[in-house]
């Protein structure tokens, strides 16, 4: 089954050096073919090797455009691949072999990242069972059910939702899985020491990390890829 490495691309936080980063990461961390894809409303600066298509249509509000909502494209029926994606966001650094990523676990689950949760709200209460979809793995064209249950109650999933990822675990709760927790790490929560030894220690890359998620701020600019 043919295996793709797929990202998306809007707007102008993320320009085309990272996804051309993210290609460069992509051959040196994986040895069985793979094509990597960028769905992008601006393809100017992409590589060659970077296989480019228009981003889904999605009907959204003018304000969840640039936000985590837009990920529900990718589980329309009818994008123009077939086989397995793996889906990584722009604002990830790899590290480690990505082809076990293809393999883990069985071929109808929807692998994810279990969300990380500060420690302080944690202390009553067991992590929220909540996905991140910076990293995620499903079959194209084969999970519209995502696609068609989102488009039935699009105004109640986007009143009750937040953040959107929240919503996408709702929907593949039945087939998700989660990644194993040292292959997809937190670079705030596992790679940078805490305040105040932030200010003189290095971050450090964990042992068996695979791709470092730089969720919310800062951005990966400046950190090796």
């Amino acid at each position: 089954m043919l295996r793709h490495i797929i990202t998306l691309k809007w707007g102008t936080r993320y320009g085309p050096e990272y996804v051309n980063r993210l290609a460069s990461a992509v051959r040196r961390h994986t040895k069985t073919p793979v094509s990597i894809v960028c769905f992008t409303d601006d393809a100017a600066g992409i590589e060659p090797s970077v296989t480019i298509f228009p981003i889904p249509e999605i009907d959204l509000p003018p304000a969840e455009m640039v936000t985590g909502w837009r990920k529900i494209c990718l589980f329309r029926p009818d994008l123009p691949l077939e086989g397995i994606g793996l889906f990584v966001d722009l604002d990830v650094v790899i590290t480690g072999p990505l082809d076990d990523c293809f393999s883990f676990g069985n071929d109808e689950d929807i692998p994810i990242i279990h969300n990380w949760v500060p420690s302080h709200k944690k202390l009553f209460r067991p992590d929220p069972m909540i996905g991140n979809s910076s990293v995620f793995r499903f079959k194209l064209n084969q999970c519209g059910f995502v696609w068609d249950q989102f488009n039935q109650e699009k105004e109640w999933a986007l009143a009750n939702f937040r953040p959107p990822q929240s919503y996408l675990t709702h929907c593949i709760r039945p087939r998700m899985k989660y990644w194993p927790a040292s292959w997809v790490r937190s670079f705030k929560r596992h790679c940078r020491p805490i305040f105040p030894l932030n200010l003189i220690l290095e971050p450090k890359l964990p042992k068996d990390a695979r791709i470092i998620a730089f969720h919310g701020k800062p951005d990966p600019e400046g950190y090796p890829t």
